[in-house]
């Protein structure tokens, strides 16, 4: 075929990457863990941003009867034009309690542990669907979860009952990673053994971790991610110089452990699959599979964020958030009365003439 007989959506690429780079791109990433197994540390060493500024972990007094929290932080960051809204939504206070009597799933109450996290998931899930619901679709902003970090104690000897009552009651509703938080505490056959345990664990309990799913083409790679997991990680934002190199990592008598060094943990594997080939995966993922999961729900049940009109109006007497579109249709109603007394008096006087 010659150029002049080429119709030119070969440019559709393009035009879809130029419109996408314009707008910009969300994305929503959760750390779920307890405290002092370097979240925030690996999250600043993910996207070499300070979050957290100068957070500091109480002290266990603090902890023993603290509930968790959620506690959200959005920073708009720009690499070669590229512009990503970023939000990090940290859980202080997860598994920090020393009484956990209560974390059991008596008469369906689900333990304070992991109930604020759903919560707060349910909760982006149903503000998206309003907002898709109402009149106007043009620039919904998705604060839905993309993805959720789940820090596994590396001194555990496997999964926490804790950990897999967390994942089991969160698998459905959002991509988990699980990653083997301080894995520079173990030695390799420790973490080795660590890993081929808690992988067992997840398969024996049913749940569901996020892999990704890769072409054939990419094969080998996604394999390698695969293999990882649950990733050994070691957060650092020290710069230390290692062979006349400057480079972020922890330095201990008997040497230097290298973040990036995929020798030393998979903190590089983790950053790829995050931030360099699975963002969108994870974000379509989120979108096809757990938020139509959540959708078809709330339709059956017929929801507040279903589209007939009439339970918007149910919802909105009984305290609901669709004040909005309950006026519009109350507009709607006033225009249907005023036609229809129109369309009455042209009627009455058809009649008498």
């Amino acid at each position: 075929m010659t150029d002049a007989s080429q119709l030119g959506f070969a440019n559709l690429p393009f035009l879809a990457h130029r419109k996408s780079v314009k707008k910009g791109f969300e994305f929503t990433l959760m750390v779920v863990g307890e405290s002092g197994l370097g979240k925030s540390t690996l999250v600043q060493s993910l996207f070499l941003t300070n979050f957290f500024g100068n957070k500091n972990n109480p002290p266990a007094i603090e902890r023993i009867s603290q509930t968790v929290s959620i506690d959200a932080t959005t920073v708009d960051i720009e690499e070669k034009g590229v512009k990503l809204r970023l939000t990090v939504v940290d859980t202080p206070g997860f598994g920090d309690a020393v009484n956990n009597t209560q974390c059991q799933l008596q008469q369906g109450t689900l333990c304070n542990n992991w109930q604020p996290v759903i919560d707060y998931v349910n909760e982006k899930y149903e503000q998206y669907l309003r907002d898709e619901s109402g009149l106007n679709r043009r620039n919904i902003e998705d604060h839905r979860v993309h993805c959720c970090l789940y820090f596994i104690n590396p001194i555990g000897h496997g999964l926490k009952p804790l950990d897999i009552e967390f994942m089991k009651q969160l698998h459905h509703l959002v991509n988990i990673i699980p990653v083997i938080a301080k894995a520079d505490t173990l030695t390799a056959p420790e973490l080795k053994k660590l890993k081929l345990r808690v992988m067992q664990e997840i398969r024996d309990n049913g749940i569901q971790v996020y892999t990704g799913e890769g072409d054939d083409d990419d094969e080998a790679e996604f394999r390698e991610l695969r293999e990882s997991m649950p990733f050994s990680i070691v957060g650092s934002n020290t710069l230390l110089e290692v062979n006349g190199k400057r480079v972020r990592g922890r330095l201990y008598p008997w040497g230097v452990v290298e973040v990036e060094n995929k020798d030393h943990c998979d903190f590089v594997k983790l950053r790829n699959m995050l931030i360099r080939t699975h963002m969108q995966d994870l974000k379509d993922y989120t979108q096809d599979m757990h938020y139509e999961n959540f959708r078809k729900k709330k339709l059956i049940e017929g929801s507040p964020g279903h589209h007939s009109m009439a339970n918007v109006v149910t919802a909105a007497v009984s305290g609901g958030p669709d004040k909005t579109m309950v006026a519009k249709e109350r507009e709607m109603d006033e225009l249907r009365r005023q036609m229809a007394m129109l369309q009455a008096q042209l009627a009455a006087q058809q009649n008498t003439v």
